[in-house]
């Protein structure tokens, strides 16, 4: 298994993070959760620390520096390598087009504005396509089902995740024009906002 299917959730997260500049994990944490990645991977200290130190021993994050501010114990800060910096895309690459691994999708959704636009586009409408063939599939089991007289009841499981698919698919298909357009901002924002500073300095507190 390669580095990049070795990587967790929480993993790509931290890469992100540190693709913004160096950190400390403290910094890390408080950052996560003040834009409530929480909602995306589950974050605690151990957790991070843990992730830390793994992705150090793959050789993606590399320590910069051990600082100490007053009577605070000692904080080490690290920096994402190029090795890094190439996994975080190659792991959004391979998971944008997949349907049956969603809380991975979810973070590769929200990492996925790193990946220049058109192969974004190309790599979500995989997506959808695969999207369209499951709910086709769901939806013909279920008729099968009925015509075999199962009854509503033990169906239910399935018209909701029909119902679930038809949603996503209906996103996607809101969606990926206004990806595709030019004027959608996409990548990296060349002038950070005044509220991005704000919680870099409330973090590092």
């Amino acid at each position: 298994m390669d580095a990049v299917a070795r990587l967790t959730p929480l993993g790509v997260a931290v890469l992100a993070l540190l693709s913004e500049g160096d950190m400390h994990p403290y910094e890390m944490i408080r950052l996560m959760h003040l834009r409530r990645d929480d909602r995306l991977v589950t974050i605690t200290n151990g957790t991070v620390y843990h992730t830390v130190a793994r992705l150090e021993r793959a050789g993606l994050i590399a320590e910069v520096g051990v600082d100490r501010d007053g009577n605070r114990p000692e904080r080490t800060t690290y920096t994402q390598t190029d090795a890094g910096a190439a996994a975080v895309l190659e792991w959004v690459r391979r998971e944008l087009p997949r349907v049956d691994r969603p809380a991975e999708f979810r973070v590769a959704l929200a990492e996925a504005h790193g990946l220049d636009r058109a192969e974004a586009v190309a790599l979500l409408d995989a997506r959808r396509g695969a999207l369209a063939d499951a709910l086709d599939a769901l939806a013909t089991g279920r008729r099968h089902a009925v015509g075999k007289g199962v009854p509503e009841q033990y169906l239910l499981e399935i018209s909701r995740e029909e119902a679930l698919l038809q949603a996503e698919l209906a996103w996607m298909d809101a969606t990926l024009p206004r990806i595709a357009a030019p004027d959608f901002p996409w990548g990296p924002d060349e002038t950070p906002s005044e509220r991005y500073f704000a919680q870099r300095k409330a973090a590092r507190q």
